[in-house]
């Protein structure tokens, strides 16, 4: 009668664990001016915790005080970052015309070729230039101006809410030194300890892989920067800045890094093919190593999730929060998964949410 009343209970669980995840993915959607700042600032804690910890024992610094100092670092080189990426935007925005007709000038030897026929079934038109032939037959003009409102607004909106995020995990960070005296005052003595080994769990875990994930995407952009640095690729801060952005998204992320880099390789070094094919080669050794490599034997087996749960958990935080949910998608899934390995009721989730086999 007890292991009935058991499969009642769990049945009746799992079936209200799957309402309120459907129902927290659309609060999570539709109240995203307020979700975002709140996770941005739980995860920029755990990234600073470890540093704020080592300050406090191996410095002997109080705890206020170590929090001031990465912070104030923290600023110094977010205004570092921005000083820098916006002269190399402004860079940028002066060498386009001299892109655009290089591009020109490639479609136009490309149009030249034995394969012309494929511009003849696409119906190019002659009269008018290659770039307007592109825009008319697949409207890229439009779908890139639509990407960089989209970019440029996300931009804005982080940087209106970066004190917000920063404000949040100060104070969440503060809260961390208090979490063993309120889970003691929380429950009974008997669920003490048991609660407190959970959160422990939690809080190290999620640590462990939020800073592991940060410092390889940090020196996947390092590379990049001392790559594109020798080989002349123009604006290598931008390419190391969103190698680093990239990162975050597994797989994905490295490949269409890859892609881009490559053809704006192509694009400013053409007709030489050395200097393309050796940026392409180091870009993609580089994100198989430290992604395939290093990362994995760092993190451990027991973080790792299933590429299927990454491929789902990308395009549900995609269609919840655009770039930043895909950004977010695998440290979310890894939380959870964290998550449900330390609550017996939901360990059978963690199961097949990870990427074990036996």
């Amino acid at each position: 009668m007890e292991n009935q009343t058991n499969k009642f209970v769990k049945g009746i669980f799992f079936i209200l664990l799957i309402f309120l995840t459907v129902l927290f993915g659309f609060l999570f959607r539709t109240m995203a001016d307020f979700f975002q700042p709140v996770v941005l600032a739980v995860l920029l804690s755990l990234v600073f915790y470890p540093l704020i910890k080592r300050l406090c024992l191996f410095i002997k610094l109080p705890w206020w005080l170590s929090t001031l100092i990465v912070y104030a670092a923290f600023f110094l080189v977010i205004l570092l970052v921005v000083n820098i990426l916006t002269t190399s935007f402004k860079a940028i925005v002066l060498a386009i015309p001299r892109y655009q007709e290089r591009f020109n000038s490639i479609l136009n030897s490309l149009h030249q070729t034995p394969n012309s026929k494929f511009f003849t079934l696409l119906n190019f038109d002659k009269e008018v230039s290659i770039l307007a032939n592109i825009n008319n037959q697949f409207n890229i003009l439009e779908f890139l101006k639509s990407l960089a409102i989209n970019f440029t607004g996300s931009v804005v909106a982080f940087i209106k809410t970066l004190f917000l995020v920063v404000l949040m995990s100060i104070f969440l960070l503060a809260e961390f030194k208090k979490t063993k005296h309120k889970v003691r005052l929380a429950f009974t003595s008997e669920h003490n300890l048991r609660v407190i080994k959970i959160v422990h769990n939690i809080i190290k875990d999620t640590t462990h892989y939020i800073s592991i994930k940060f410092v390889i995407s940090l020196f996947t952009g390092l590379l990049i920067l001392i790559a594109c640095t020798l080989a002349g690729l123009e604006f290598p801060i931008i390419w190391a800045f969103l190698a680093f952005c990239f990162n975050f998204i597994p797989t994905f992320g490295s490949i269409a890094f890859c892609v881009i880099i490559a053809v704006f390789s192509i694009i400013q070094f053409y007709p030489s093919i050395l200097a393309p094919v050796v940026i392409s080669l180091w870009a993609i050794l580089v994100n198989m190593v430290l992604g395939n490599i290093v990362e994995p034997k760092i993190e451990g087996d027991n973080l790792g999730v299933s590429p299927f749960v990454i491929l789902v958990s990308l395009s549900l935080f995609g269609w919840m929060w655009g770039i930043l949910g895909m950004i977010l998608a695998v440290p979310s899934m890894v939380i959870i998964k964290i998550i449900c390995e330390n609550i017996s009721y939901l360990k059978p989730i963690a199961v097949f949410l990870g990427n074990k086999s036996n």
